[in-house]
């Protein structure tokens, strides 16, 4: 391999780090992360709970290009009247942090 394609390959590789894209994590982790932070409690990948399936959150937000972005703002702000009427309580950094909560969006939407 050349040096200046190496170079650029580092470079590309270094970008796209930077930018946060990484695989979705996959389900064990997902698990461990929703009982640590206590997504568990509202929320199951099939079926309604408290709050919607996660099946159901992919579902609306299929294809939007933004989803990643609106549902980590929600997770964060709370809200209410999206999927009825029962709210869901802000989700601080203490309770997820922001890596965790990207990644778990982004599991949420591979459902």
């Amino acid at each position: 391999m050349n040096i200046r394609i190496a170079a650029f390959s580092m470079a590309g590789a270094l970008a796209l780090a930077s930018t946060g894209a990484h695989a979705v994590i996959d389900d064990k982790k997902a698990q461990e992360v929703m009982n640590k932070s206590g997504c568990a409690a509202c929320h199951q990948v099939d079926k309604k709970l408290v709050g919607p399936a996660y099946k159901e959150i992919a579902k609306k937000h299929k294809g939007q290009k933004n989803a990643v972005e609106a549902l980590v703002k929600k997770v964060r702000s709370g809200g209410i009247g999206v999927y009825g009427q029962i709210p869901m309580p802000p989700n601080s950094p203490s309770q997820i942090g922001d890596a965790d909560l990207k990644a778990m969006v982004e599991w949420v939407l591979s459902k």
